[in-house]
């Protein structure tokens, strides 16, 4: 097949990372998509969770020589070269304008994910945040770019993403008690108490918002634990008397992935949203998120920088999060 000016198209070999949250087996998007890029046997037991296609040194793609090709196998294992390499020697692929402002690197990242498990929630910095977290931290922000992003659904796709508004807001602090037990009532009544009609209505519920979601995601491990247990319990009574609103069915689902993560109550400050394939969700720098389940093609600026701070096993940095955050509704 030709390529640009009638060369040889080139065959990528792309990245799979088998995060735990990924889908397992056949299920997985991914794992379709790594058996017919490689030819590799499907694990029905292992998840499979993104395939990266990209130079970002986290899960760099290589060029391989297409089948069919007279050299011996081990020959042909040598002849494969990393994408980045491969375009430092041919940098007219890329074209003078990106060669000038991002030199060899791909500027973008392309993703396909294959989401089991609810991913953590996170944001990604901007720019500047970026540089500097990579400066004080480069062993756990390892790349001094920003990494807005957007998710294509393949399939559907259901994911948390920035917060409620002030109406919404209220209205849970008034139906979740275990919440108020960990903000206190004084955050509590500073959010209840903003006048939805006032001039200054935006900037007062920024502050209130940015006051009670820090409160609540520092709240300490056993006073959580607590809230989430009651939480639980209250939840499955009435769900014997009541029907129980998408949001409450859904913390549910995250306490059983995740039990006594703080996680599980801020799931209620953010937007619940279910994109059919083909819609499509952008995620600017310092917006909250967390995907859900589902498939989805993803692409980004080439970074990795991800600031989490719950329904995660791994580094939490709550501090910095809370601090980044837009705290637009």
């Amino acid at each position: 097949m030709a390529g640009v000016n009638g060369e040889k198209l080139k065959r990528l070999r792309a990245w799979v990372q088998n995060y735990e949250w990924g889908r397992s087996g056949a299920e997985a998007e991914v794992a379709r998509l790594l058996a017919l890029n490689t030819g590799a046997e499907i694990d029905p037991n292992k998840p499979y969770a993104e395939f990266w296609m990209g130079t970002h040194e986290s899960g760099p793609n290589v060029l391989v020589e297409e089948e069919g090709e007279e050299e011996e196998e081990e020959e042909k294992e040598q002849q494969d070269v990393g994408l980045k390499e491969w375009i430092e020697k041919n940098p007219k692929v890329l074209g003078h304008k990106v060669l000038e402002k991002w030199g060899s690197d791909l500027p973008f990242l392309f993703k396909v994910l294959s989401v089991g498990k609810a991913l953590s929630i996170q944001a990604h910095p901007d720019k500047e945040l970026a540089k500097e977290l990579h400066k004080m931290k480069p062993n756990l922000y390892k790349d001094a770019n920003h990494k807005p992003e957007m998710a294509l659904a393949i399939t559907e796709f259901r994911a948390l993403c920035g917060f409620i508004t002030l109406q919404e807001l209220k209205a849970v602090l008034e139906d979740v008690p275990e919440i108020v037990e960990l903000v206190g009532t004084a955050s509590a009544k500073q959010v209840m108490d903003i006048d939805e009609r006032g001039g200054d209505t935006a900037d007062k519920a920024k502050t209130a918002l940015r006051s009670v979601f820090t409160q609540l995601m520092s709240a300490s491990k056993e006073m959580t634990t607590k809230a989430i247990s009651k939480l639980k319990s209250r939840l499955l009574l009435q769900s014997q008397l009541r029907s129980l609103t998408e949001k409450e069915e859904l913390v549910l689902q995250l306490e059983k992935q995740y039990p006594g993560d703080i996680g599980v109550l801020s799931a209620f400050f953010f937007n619940y949203v279910k994109l059919k394939p083909g819609e499509a969700l952008y995620l600017a720098a310092n917006e909250p998120h967390a995907y859900l389940s589902g498939d989805c093609v993803e692409c980004m600026a080439t970074s990795d920088n991800v600031v989490r701070a719950g329904l995660t096993p791994k580094h939490r940095d709550i501090q910095t999060l809370c601090s980044m955050l837009t705290y637009n509704q």
